[in-house]
């Protein structure tokens, strides 16, 4: 493999992984009414390459964002 193929994948992977944090943290900081419907969208979220997207799309419009007083 060629240098430019190495760097292109370790740069893929690097993006889906700090998407796939990104999701994550928008999980932890939304309310989504239960913890089971909370806990389904953080697994979603962990679905390599594809779950960030599947969250961004389906999950993140469920939720609620937090006040920073936390109501």
């Amino acid at each position: 493999m060629t240098a430019t193929i190495v760097m292109a994948v370790i740069g893929g992977g690097l993006l889906f992984f700090l998407l796939t944090c990104w999701a994550l943290m928008d999980v932890a900081a939304r309310d989504f009414g239960a913890m089971e419907k909370k806990a389904v969208w953080g697994l979603v979220a962990f679905i390599p390459f594809f779950g960030w997207m599947i969250y961004l799309v389906w999950g993140r419009k469920r939720g609620e964002k937090r006040r920073p007083d936390g109501r």
